[in-house]
């Protein structure tokens, strides 16, 4: 289980992805809808409360938009009155990267998939138990497949 220490060390000591995808700029526009690309690699931001899976309640996976990767659990899915789907902890400790973020005159932690570096949000240690984090997704940059 990742705890915010884990989270503030990997900022600094990146963990090794389980492979790796890389696509030009191109590759990536001709793949995604433009909101997808903006908000995946470009670092964009989603609108609090209207993201497809803000409410969402299904079982199953939420896989990486970009790579597929399997990225959180539903089961670890909980409402944190944010507007952006949120979670407590990734599948895998190895298939999310950690940065600092001092942008818009504030410090936070960007969270980015370790596959293809697409930009998934942030994540902050006020989440519930066990793990104290809330990793603060945007919805653009994720899909729910199935277990």
């Amino acid at each position: 289980m990742i705890t915010w220490k884990d989270v503030m060390a990997y900022t600094s000591r990146p963990l090794t992805p389980p492979r790796r995808v890389e696509k030009s700029e191109a590759e990536w526009k001709a793949l995604l809808t433009e909101e997808e690309f903006y908000i995946t690699r470009k670092k964009g931001t989603e609108r609090a409360f209207t993201g497809e899976y803000c409410e969402a309640h299904e079982p199953g996976l939420y896989a990486c938009r970009c790579c597929g990767t399997h990225l959180f659990d539903a089961r670890v899915k909980f409402e944190s009155g944010t507007g952006w789907p949120s979670f407590t902890q990734p599948v895998e400790e190895n298939v999310i990267a950690y940065h600092q973020d001092r942008s818009f005159g504030m410090t936070r932690v960007e969270v980015c998939c370790l596959v293809c570096d697409a930009h998934l949000g942030h994540v902050f240690p006020d989440g519930p138990e066990p793990t104290g984090l809330r990793y603060c997704i945007n919805s653009a940059s994720i899909r729910l497949v199935a277990d």
